[in-house]
């Protein structure tokens, strides 16, 4: 098997709709050949949240890398920052929220089932 390197500096930041902040896919079928998981950076900023979708056959993981934000999980409310992570099984979703004076740069990984 060989070894990819993605520079993730290179890869196209997209602004996301509804104040959902910006996000980058780094890894993916045409990045590096990965057949059942796309690994996302997200960023946002102050007034942006990110809405994690309802996905029935994969699982998700969110860690956060850079700032402060807040995770809410089934109508409860958390504060995070740096080195927090959440994992969504199937049909499961969060919503994440910036937080703080930084920029929140999350990575973002969904896995496929089977």
């Amino acid at each position: 098997m060989a070894t990819t390197y993605i520079d993730t500096n290179q890869c196209a930041r997209v602004k996301l709709p509804g104040h959902q902040g910006l996000v980058a896919e780094i890894v993916n079928r045409a990045l590096c050949g990965a057949e059942k998981v796309v690994g996302m950076l997200r960023w946002l900023v102050e007034g942006e949240r990110f809405e994690t979708e309802t996905l029935r056959d994969r699982h998700q993981l969110i860690y956060l890398m850079e700032g402060e934000g807040v995770i809410t999980l089934e109508q409860k409310s958390y504060p995070v920052s740096k080195g927090a992570g959440i994992y969504l099984g199937p049909s499961e979703t969060a919503s994440i929220s910036h937080a703080g004076a930084a920029t929140l740069k999350l990575f973002h990984l969904v896995v496929k089932n089977n």
